[in-house]
């Protein structure tokens, strides 16, 4: 996931990297670690794309 901070202190655009190969792409659309890691709480573990 790519984290871009914009000019309002907190907040972020939060895009997708996708990991694609031959079957389409897999792609985290949430992440609890790299959430916080960027100071933001929720309490969903991880969500993905497929």
């Amino acid at each position: 996931m790519k984290f871009t901070q914009t000019p309002l202190k907190g907040a972020y655009i939060i895009d997708i990297e996708e990991k694609p190969d031959h079957r389409g792409f897999f792609a985290r659309t949430y992440c609890a670690e790299e959430f916080a890691a960027h100071g933001l709480k929720a309490t969903v573990a991880q969500c993905n794309l497929s």
